[in-house]
């Protein structure tokens, strides 16, 4: 495959960099955080290591012929998942990224990486997995989206899985419309920080 060639394929090991990379370029609203971060790092820490260490066979990338510019990645399981990211993710990162009472953009992200509980909404339990879904705007408007979301829904329903949710922000109102076409509907949850949408995967 030569440069620029965009293709759809699974994770792997090697990128993981590019995975952590894309994460920070979406990570606020959509947007690059970079700017707005003095670590940025927190965003994969909290939004993407996790879920490529625990169920790697659940991510796929868009890759150009040089690096993955795009990704989907999640959990079968939402309430497997939490579980292990407060017993085996929280305890290796708390380190790093300990609890203050502070009130920066960074000491937000910190407080809710430490409430994984956060994720379990009665709501959601008919939608028992959950997905991550972020591509640079190099690998944007070309259907690389839908089609990441399709293989991540084929890849549940090969497992019996039916039905998926997502967490979003509601200032991304560009990706609130990709979800809309996707045919995502709105699942209510009494959270006003975060609009679920969920998605049956046959």
């Amino acid at each position: 495959m030569s440069a620029g060639d965009l293709i759809i394929r699974p994770y792997g090991d090697a990128d993981l960099e590019a995975v952590r990379d894309i994460c920070v370029r979406t990570g606020h609203e959509g947007g690059d955080a970079r700017p707005l971060y003095p670590d940025p790092s927190i965003f994969p820490t909290a939004f993407a290591d996790p879920y490529v260490a625990f169920e790697p066979e659940l991510a796929y990338v868009v890759d150009d012929g040089e690096r993955a510019v795009g990704y989907v990645l999640g959990t079968a399981d939402t309430v497997a998942f939490v579980k292990r990211f407060r017993g085996e993710w929280l305890p290796s990162v708390a380190g790093r990224w300990p609890l203050t009472d502070g009130t920066s953009r960074t000491d937000e992200l910190v407080r809710i990486m430490h409430h994984p509980e956060r994720m379990l909404w009665p709501q959601l339990e008919p939608y028992p997995a959950h997905l991550h879904i972020d591509l640079l705007p190099s690998a944007q408007g070309q259907g690389f989206g839908r089609k990441l979301i399709h293989r991540f829904f084929a890849t549940l329903a090969s497992r019996g899985i039916g039905a998926v949710h997502l967490g979003m922000v509601p200032a991304n109102v560009k990706a609130r419309a990709f979800y809309d076409r996707l045919g995502f509907h709105e699942i209510d949850v009494p959270d006003p920080t975060t609009t679920y949408l969920g998605h049956l995967t046959g």
